[in-house]
Protein backbone atom coordinates (compact mmCIF):
# COMPACT_ATOMS: atom_id res chain seq x y z
CA UNK A 1 0.00 0.00 0.00
CA UNK A 2 1.38 3.36 -1.03
CA UNK A 3 1.13 5.94 1.76
CA UNK A 4 1.21 9.64 0.91
CA UNK A 5 2.22 12.19 3.53
CA UNK A 6 1.24 15.86 3.16
CA UNK A 7 3.52 18.49 4.71
CA UNK A 8 2.42 22.12 4.61
CA UNK A 9 5.13 24.68 5.27
CA UNK A 10 5.93 28.37 5.20
CA UNK A 11 9.29 29.68 6.40
CA UNK A 12 9.93 26.38 8.19
CA UNK A 13 13.71 26.26 7.75
CA UNK A 14 14.30 25.75 11.48
CA UNK A 15 12.38 22.47 11.63
CA UNK A 16 11.59 20.96 8.24
CA UNK A 17 14.83 19.01 7.95
CA UNK A 18 13.82 16.94 11.00
CA UNK A 19 10.43 16.32 9.38
CA UNK A 20 11.84 15.16 6.05
CA UNK A 21 14.54 13.01 7.65
CA UNK A 22 11.92 11.21 9.74
CA UNK A 23 9.89 10.49 6.59
CA UNK A 24 12.87 9.20 4.61
CA UNK A 25 13.89 6.97 7.53
CA UNK A 26 10.60 5.05 7.41
CA UNK A 27 11.06 1.33 6.75
CA UNK A 28 7.81 1.29 4.74
CA UNK A 29 9.14 1.63 1.20
CA UNK A 30 6.00 2.45 -0.80
CA UNK A 31 5.56 6.09 0.20
CA UNK A 32 5.64 9.68 -1.02
CA UNK A 33 6.03 13.05 0.66
CA UNK A 34 4.10 15.95 -0.85
CA UNK A 35 5.47 19.30 0.39
CA UNK A 36 3.09 22.21 -0.15
CA UNK A 37 5.02 25.42 0.47
CA UNK A 38 3.38 28.82 0.77
CA UNK A 39 6.11 30.68 -1.14
CA UNK A 40 8.67 30.72 1.68
CA UNK A 41 11.19 33.55 1.85
CA UNK A 42 13.72 31.78 4.12
CA UNK A 43 15.83 28.67 3.43
CA UNK A 44 12.89 26.23 3.44
CA UNK A 45 12.88 25.63 -0.32
CA UNK A 46 16.63 25.14 -0.59
CA UNK A 47 16.45 22.58 2.23
CA UNK A 48 13.64 20.64 0.55
CA UNK A 49 15.42 20.76 -2.83
CA UNK A 50 18.62 19.44 -1.27
CA UNK A 51 16.99 15.99 -0.98
CA UNK A 52 16.72 13.50 -3.85
CA UNK A 53 13.37 14.16 -5.57
CA UNK A 54 12.31 10.55 -6.12
CA UNK A 55 10.17 10.41 -2.95
CA UNK A 56 9.47 14.11 -2.43
CA UNK A 57 7.05 16.18 -4.52
CA UNK A 58 7.23 19.94 -4.04
CA UNK A 59 4.83 22.73 -4.93
CA UNK A 60 5.59 26.30 -3.88
CA UNK A 61 3.14 29.12 -4.45
CA UNK A 62 1.13 31.60 -2.39
CA UNK A 63 -1.86 30.16 -0.57
CA UNK A 64 -4.61 31.27 1.77
CA UNK A 65 -3.36 29.38 4.79
CA UNK A 66 -2.72 25.85 6.02
CA UNK A 67 -6.08 24.36 5.08
CA UNK A 68 -6.02 25.84 1.59
CA UNK A 69 -2.58 24.25 1.19
CA UNK A 70 -3.86 20.90 2.48
CA UNK A 71 -6.65 21.00 -0.09
CA UNK A 72 -3.99 21.36 -2.78
CA UNK A 73 -2.29 18.31 -1.28
CA UNK A 74 -5.51 16.30 -1.43
CA UNK A 75 -5.60 16.94 -5.17
CA UNK A 76 -1.92 16.09 -5.68
CA UNK A 77 -1.26 12.92 -3.71
CA UNK A 78 -0.95 9.64 -5.61
CA UNK A 79 -1.04 7.06 -2.82
CA UNK A 80 -3.66 4.56 -1.72
CA UNK A 81 -3.88 6.39 1.61
CA UNK A 82 -2.91 9.78 2.99
CA UNK A 83 -2.17 11.67 6.19
CA UNK A 84 -0.56 14.90 7.36
CA UNK A 85 2.85 15.49 8.95
CA UNK A 86 3.32 19.10 10.07
CA UNK A 87 6.56 20.84 9.10
CA UNK A 88 7.69 20.98 12.73
CA UNK A 89 6.70 17.39 13.60
CA UNK A 90 8.41 14.02 13.09
CA UNK A 91 7.47 10.38 12.91
CA UNK A 92 8.21 8.82 16.29
CA UNK A 93 10.33 6.01 14.88
CA UNK A 94 11.12 4.31 11.58
CA UNK A 95 8.20 1.84 11.89
CA UNK A 96 5.36 4.41 12.01
CA UNK A 97 4.27 4.28 8.35
CA UNK A 98 4.57 0.50 8.30
CA UNK A 99 2.24 0.23 11.29
CA UNK A 100 -0.17 2.67 9.65
CA UNK A 101 -0.14 0.63 6.44
CA UNK A 102 -0.78 -2.59 8.35
CA UNK A 103 -3.73 -1.00 10.14
CA UNK A 104 -5.22 0.17 6.86
CA UNK A 105 -5.28 -3.38 5.52
CA UNK A 106 -8.41 -4.00 7.59
CA UNK A 107 -9.68 -0.47 8.26
CA UNK A 108 -10.51 2.64 6.24
CA UNK A 109 -9.23 5.09 8.86
CA UNK A 110 -6.53 4.67 11.49
CA UNK A 111 -5.10 6.86 14.23
CA UNK A 112 -2.71 6.36 17.13
CA UNK A 113 -0.67 7.80 19.97
CA UNK A 114 1.13 11.13 19.83
CA UNK A 115 3.84 12.65 22.04
CA UNK A 116 4.17 16.41 22.44
CA UNK A 117 7.90 17.17 22.68
CA UNK A 118 9.82 20.27 23.65
CA UNK A 119 12.12 19.90 20.62
CA UNK A 120 13.39 17.21 18.27
CA UNK A 121 16.89 17.11 19.72
CA UNK A 122 16.13 16.43 23.38
CA UNK A 123 12.79 14.70 22.62
CA UNK A 124 11.66 15.69 26.11
CA UNK A 125 8.01 14.72 26.34
CA UNK A 126 5.75 17.32 27.94
CA UNK A 127 2.38 15.79 27.07
CA UNK A 128 1.13 12.44 25.81
CA UNK A 129 -1.99 11.89 23.67
CA UNK A 130 -3.11 8.28 23.89
CA UNK A 131 -5.53 7.04 21.26
CA UNK A 132 -8.84 5.52 22.28
CA UNK A 133 -11.45 3.67 20.27
CA UNK A 134 -14.46 5.73 19.23
CA UNK A 135 -17.09 5.70 22.00
CA UNK A 136 -20.73 5.01 21.16
CA UNK A 137 -21.58 8.70 20.66
CA UNK A 138 -18.27 9.64 19.11
CA UNK A 139 -17.48 13.33 18.81
CA UNK A 140 -20.53 14.20 20.94
CA UNK A 141 -18.62 12.95 24.00
CA UNK A 142 -15.59 15.20 23.49
CA UNK A 143 -13.61 12.37 21.88
CA UNK A 144 -11.42 12.99 18.85
CA UNK A 145 -8.32 11.42 17.27
CA UNK A 146 -4.97 13.21 17.10
CA UNK A 147 -4.93 14.66 13.59
CA UNK A 148 -1.16 14.19 12.98
CA UNK A 149 -1.73 10.43 13.44
CA UNK A 150 -4.89 10.31 11.28
CA UNK A 151 -4.49 8.33 8.03
CA UNK A 152 -7.27 7.42 5.61
CA UNK A 153 -7.76 5.44 2.44
CA UNK A 154 -8.43 7.29 -0.80
CA UNK A 155 -12.12 6.39 -0.73
CA UNK A 156 -12.37 8.48 2.45
CA UNK A 157 -10.89 11.61 0.87
CA UNK A 158 -13.12 11.05 -2.15
CA UNK A 159 -16.20 10.94 0.08
CA UNK A 160 -15.31 13.71 2.54
CA UNK A 161 -13.85 16.27 0.15
CA UNK A 162 -11.92 19.40 1.07
CA UNK A 163 -10.97 20.94 4.38
CA UNK A 164 -13.36 23.77 5.20
CA UNK A 165 -11.27 26.93 4.99
CA UNK A 166 -13.77 29.03 6.95
CA UNK A 167 -12.27 27.48 10.08
CA UNK A 168 -8.94 29.00 11.06
CA UNK A 169 -7.74 26.41 13.61
CA UNK A 170 -10.29 23.56 13.69
CA UNK A 171 -10.74 22.53 10.06
CA UNK A 172 -8.80 19.34 10.81
CA UNK A 173 -11.30 18.58 13.61
CA UNK A 174 -14.19 19.24 11.22
CA UNK A 175 -12.62 17.01 8.55
CA UNK A 176 -12.13 14.13 10.98
CA UNK A 177 -15.67 14.55 12.30
CA UNK A 178 -17.09 14.37 8.79
CA UNK A 179 -14.93 11.32 8.01
CA UNK A 180 -16.04 9.37 11.05
CA UNK A 181 -19.54 10.58 11.92
CA UNK A 182 -21.09 11.03 8.48
CA UNK A 183 -19.87 7.85 6.80
CA UNK A 184 -19.83 4.13 7.71
CA UNK A 185 -16.04 3.81 7.45
CA UNK A 186 -14.15 1.31 9.60
CA UNK A 187 -11.99 3.11 12.16
CA UNK A 188 -9.13 1.46 14.07
CA UNK A 189 -6.32 2.47 16.39
CA UNK A 190 -2.66 1.69 15.73
CA UNK A 191 -0.55 0.47 18.64
CA UNK A 192 2.33 2.65 19.78
CA UNK A 193 3.34 6.27 19.32
CA UNK A 194 3.24 7.43 15.70
CA UNK A 195 4.26 11.11 15.81
CA UNK A 196 6.36 13.48 17.92
CA UNK A 197 4.66 16.87 17.79
CA UNK A 198 6.38 20.11 18.74
CA UNK A 199 4.53 22.03 21.45
CA UNK A 200 3.05 25.38 20.52
CA UNK A 201 1.03 24.39 17.47
CA UNK A 202 -1.57 26.67 15.90
CA UNK A 203 -4.49 25.37 17.96
CA UNK A 204 -2.63 24.84 21.25
CA UNK A 205 0.01 27.57 21.54
CA UNK A 206 -1.90 29.59 24.16
CA UNK A 207 -5.21 29.81 26.00
CA UNK A 208 -6.74 32.08 23.35
CA UNK A 209 -6.02 29.64 20.53
CA UNK A 210 -7.35 26.74 22.60
CA UNK A 211 -10.61 28.60 23.24
CA UNK A 212 -10.85 29.53 19.55
CA UNK A 213 -10.34 25.88 18.56
CA UNK A 214 -13.07 24.69 20.92
CA UNK A 215 -15.55 27.28 19.68
CA UNK A 216 -14.87 26.38 16.04
CA UNK A 217 -15.22 22.69 16.94
CA UNK A 218 -18.61 23.49 18.46
CA UNK A 219 -19.62 25.19 15.19
CA UNK A 220 -18.72 22.00 13.33
CA UNK A 221 -20.75 19.83 15.71
CA UNK A 222 -23.72 22.18 15.43
CA UNK A 223 -23.56 21.96 11.64
CA UNK A 224 -23.09 18.22 11.26
CA UNK A 225 -24.36 16.66 14.50
CA UNK A 226 -27.14 19.15 15.21
CA UNK A 227 -25.63 19.94 18.61
CA UNK A 228 -27.28 22.61 20.74
CA UNK A 229 -25.89 26.08 21.39
CA UNK A 230 -23.66 24.75 24.18
CA UNK A 231 -23.19 20.98 24.12
CA UNK A 232 -21.63 18.35 26.36
CA UNK A 233 -18.50 18.08 24.19
CA UNK A 234 -17.66 21.76 24.70
CA UNK A 235 -16.84 20.91 28.33
CA UNK A 236 -15.80 17.27 27.92
CA UNK A 237 -13.28 17.85 25.10
CA UNK A 238 -10.90 20.04 27.17
CA UNK A 239 -11.38 17.83 30.26
CA UNK A 240 -10.39 14.73 28.28
CA UNK A 241 -7.05 16.40 27.52
CA UNK A 242 -6.12 17.14 31.14
CA UNK A 243 -4.73 13.64 31.65
CA UNK A 244 -2.41 14.13 28.67
CA UNK A 245 -0.30 16.42 30.86
CA UNK A 246 0.39 13.63 33.38
CA UNK A 247 3.70 12.51 31.85
CA UNK A 248 5.21 9.26 33.08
Amino acid sequence: MKISVLTVCWNSAATIRHTIDSFLAQDHRDKELVVIDGNSSDETLSIVRSYPPDQIRLISEPDSGMYDALNKGLRLYTGDAVGVLNSDDCFHDRTALGRISAGLETADIVHGDLDFVEDHLSKRVVRRWRAAARPAKGFRTGWMPAHPTFYVKRKVTDAVGDFNTKYKVASDYDWMLRSIELHPFIVATVDGTLVDMMVGGKSTKNLSSTIHHNLEALQSRRMWLRSCLIDFALIAKPIRKVRQFIVR
